[in-house]
C-alpha cells in the first residue's frame, strides 16, 4: 500500500513537470508565432533580403545637329557584404580572405589595404564600397573571380565627347550632382529618377535566382537640345584663343547669333573649361563670361542710340551737325574724342564713321535723362537675356532719378554703363532684324524619353524700332566698314558688311585706367542680314585699340558665312556722306 502511494506521487510529479514543460514550450511557441511574429519575421527578412539601387540614365546634351556634347556611360561600383566576409571554396580549392582581396586588387588596381579597410570597418554591416566607377572590362575581371561576398551596382557616369568645345556652356558634374552650366540650370530635364530592386539570398550570402519580389524601375532623364553648332563653336574658340594669346589679353569672348530667330550658333569663351578635366581650369574660367561678366562696351553702343533717334524722327543718315573739339557736360568736365580735332562738319553717318563721342552728344543733346534711359533699355540694356543662363548678369544702367549729369552723356557711347557680350549681340540682332528683338535662345527644348519635347522657349519677337530706322542704321554701318578704321580688315570678302568697333576704358574704384576692353560687332551680310557676330578681348596688353580685334572678327565672320553657304552679296551700298 505504501509503495503504491509513493509510486503514484512520483508519477504525478513527473507528469506535472512534463505538463509544466509542455506549457512553457506551448507558451513560447504562441509568443513566437503570434505575439512576436512580426518582429521575428522582419529580422529574418532583413537577414535574407537585399535591396539594390537601379540607376536611371542621365539625359544627354546635344548641339543643333544632334552631336553629343555630354552623355552618360555605364560604370560599375564594386561592393561587398562585410557580414559574409570569410574564406570560401572555389572549384574545390580553399580561398582565404587575403587571397581574395589580392585578386580584387589585381583586377581593379586598388591597393589591398584600401580594400581591407573598407570590408573590415564594420563587420556587422551588409554593405561596403570597395571600388567605384569601374568599366565593364574591369567588372568582368572581378566577376570571373567568383567571390561569394562580392557584388556590383550599375552607376552611370558622365563623359564629354567633344571635351572643351562648348565647355563654358555645357558645364560639368561633381560627385554630388551638377555644378555649373546647362548641366546645372537644366537639371530638371536631364536628371534621372533611380529605382530599386529587392531580392532574397541564401545563407552563404549569394542571391537566390528568381527571388526578386519588389522592383521599381528607374526613369531616364531627358535630352537637352542646344542651338549651337559644335563645329562653329570649335572654330570660334580657336579664333579667340589664338588672338587672345597674341594680344596678351586676360580673357576673350565671341558670339554668333542667327538674326531671324535669335538662336545662338556659337558662344565661345577663353580661357574656358574642359568638363573632362575640370581640375585643369581656374575657378574663374568655369562659367560663361558671355553671360556673367559685364563690362563697359564703348562705341559698339553708338548704333543703338542713333537707331533710336532715327526712329523718333530726330535725325537721318545725312543730317548735318557741327562737331566742336570738346563738349562741355559740367563745370570743368568735357567729353573729347580719341583723336584731336577742331570744329568738324559731320553727318550722322560721319559721327559713326569717325566714332565721335562729341558728335554723339551733339546729336543727342536734346534728349532728356528719361529719353536716354528708355532708348537703351528698350534694346535690353539692364536686363538679362531670355537665355537666363546660370549666373547671368543684367549689366548696369542707372535710372534717370540717380544718374549724374556726366554719366547721362557718356552712356550713349558705352561708358558709365555695363553690358554682357550676349546683350550686345542681342542689340545687333535687333538692328539686323529690321528692328524686331528676338529672344536669344540657347536651349531649343527638352526631349523626354518618350520623344515628347517640353520646355520650348518663347519665340515671340518685340518691335523696338521701325524697320526703316533699323535698315538705315545698317546702311550707315556699311559706311563704317567702307570708310572707317576697319576698312582694311573686313573688305574684300565678297560680302557687304555692317560693323562697329568699340574701345572702352576700364574703371577701377571710380577712376578710369589705362586698361581697355576692345570689341567689334557686326551684321552680315548687310544687304540680307542673317548673322550678328561679336568678338571681345579683355585687358589686352600688346595692342589696346579696337582694330586689334579685327583679325578675329574677320575670320569668324567669313567662316560663319562660308559654313552656312551664304551666297556672296550683290549690289553696292549707298554712298552716304560723312561730312558736309
Amino acid at each position: 500500500m505504501y509503495r503504491s502511494s509513493e509510486f503514484s506521487r512520483r508519477v504525478g510529479l513527473i507528469l506535472g513537470i512534463a505538463f509544466a514543460l509542455a506549457a512553457i514550450f506551448v507558451g513560447r511557441l504562441v509568443f513566437i508565432q503570434v505575439i512576436d511574429a512580426g518582429k521575428l519575421n522582419s529580422e529574418a527578412e532583413s537577414r535574407r533580403s537585399v535591396t539594390r539601387t537601379l540607376y536611371g540614365i542621365r539625359g544627354s546634351i546635344v548641339d543643333a545637329n544632334g552631336t553629343v556634347l555630354a552623355e552618360s556611360v555605364e560604370r560599375y561600383d564594386i561592393t561587398a557584404s562585410p557580414r559574409y566576409f570569410a574564406d570560401f571554396t572555389r572549384a574545390g580549392t580553399p580561398v582565404s580572405t587575403e587571397q581574395a582581396l589580392a585578386e580584387i586588387s589585381g583586377a581593379t588596381g586598388t591597393d589591398v589595404s584600401v580594400l581591407r579597410a573598407a570590408v573590415t570597418k564594420d563587420p556587422t554591416s551588409d554593405f561596403a564600397y570597395l571600388v567605384k566607377g569601374v568599366t565593364i572590362t574591369v567588372l568582368r575581371k572581378v566577376q570571373e573571380l567568383k567571390i561569394p561576398w562580392l557584388y556590383s551596382d550599375l552607376r552611370p557616369s558622365r563623359t564629354y565627347p567633344r571635351g572643351a568645345v562648348g565647355g563654358n556652356l555645357v558645364g560639368f558634374m561633381g560627385t554630388d550632382g551638377p555644378l555649373t552650366g546647362v548641366e546645372y540650370y537644366k537639371n530638371d530635364c536631364l536628371a534621372a529618377t533611380n529605382g530599386s530592386m529587392t531580392y532574397a539570398r541564401g545563407s552563404d550570402g549569394i542571391r537566390i535566382p528568381g527571388s526578386t519580389y519588389d522592383q521599381k524601375n528607374p526613369i531616364d532623364g531627358g535630352t537637352i537640345h542646344l542651338t549651337i553648332d559644335s563645329d562653329l563653336q570649335w572654330f570660334a574658340q580657336q579664333v579667340i584663343t589664338t588672338r587672345g594669346k597674341t594680344l596678351d589679353a586676360a580673357w576673350a569672348s565671341a558670339m554668333v547669333v542667327r538674326i531671324n530667330d535669335g538662336h545662338i550658333l556659337a558662344a565661345a569663351d577663353w580661357p574656358s573649361v574642359d568638363p573632362n578635366n575640370v581640375n585643369g581650369s581656374k575657378v574663374d574660367d568655369m562659367g560663361a563670361r558671355l553671360f556673367s561678366v559685364p563690362y563697359e562696351p564703348g562705341s559698339v553702343f553708338k548704333p543703338m542710340t542713333v537707331a533710336a533717334m532715327i526712329d523718333q524722327g530726330q535725325t537721318t543718315p545725312t543730317s548735318k551737325f557741327v562737331v566742336p573739339g570738346q563738349f562741355k557736360v559740367a563745370p570743368g568736365k568735357y567729353i573729347s574724342d580719341f583723336f584731336d580735332h577742331g570744329t568738324m562738319r559731320m553727318t550722322t553717318t560721319g559721327i559713326l564713321v569717325y566714332s565721335s563721342n562729341i558728335g554723339m552728344n551733339v546729336l543727342a543733346k536734346n534728349l532728356t535723362k528719361q529719353d536716354r534711359y528708355d532708348d537703351l533699355t528698350s534694346f535690353g540694356v539692364g536686363s538679362p537675356t531670355a537665355v537666363k543662363f546660370l549666373g547671368e548678369d543684367s549689366g548696369l544702367i542707372r535710372t534717370p532719378d540717380v544718374v549724374d549729369n556726366v554719366t547721362q552723356y557718356t552712356e550713349i557711347f558705352g561708358q558709365g554703363v555695363t553690358a554682357t557680350t550676349a546683350q550686345i549681340a542681342s542689340i545687333y540682332q535687333t538692328i539686323g532684324n529690321h528692328g524686331v528683338r528676338q529672344p536669344l535662345t540657347l536651349v531649343s527644348g527638352c526631349e523626354q524619353p518618350d520623344g515628347k519635347v517640353t520646355d520650348t522657349p518663347d519665340t515671340s519677337g518685340v518691335r523696338v524700332i521701325s524697320a526703316a530706322a533699323a535698315d538705315q542704321t545698317v546702311q550707315m554701318l556699311e559706311a563704317v566698314a567702307k570708310h572707317g578704321s576697319l576698312r582694311d580688315y573686313v573688305g574684300g570678302s565678297g560680302y557687304r558688311i555692317a560693323v562697329k568697333s568699340g574701345t572702352a576704358e576700364v574703371a577701377r574704384n571710380g577712376v578710369y585706367t589705362a586698361d581697355r576692353v576692345i570689341s567689334i560687332a557686326g551684321i552680315v551680310p548687310a544687304d540680307n542680314p542673317q548673322f550678328a557676330v561679336i568678338v571681345v578681348f579683355g585687358l589686352p596688353q600688346v595692342e589696346r585699340s579696337s582694330v586689334a580685334a579685327a583679325p578675329a572678327f574677320a575670320k569668324l565672320m567669313e567662316q560663319t558665312l562660308k559654313y552656312y553657304r551664304v551666297p556672296p552679296s550683290s549690289g553696292k551700298p549707298l554712298d552716304l556722306p560723312s561730312t558736309w
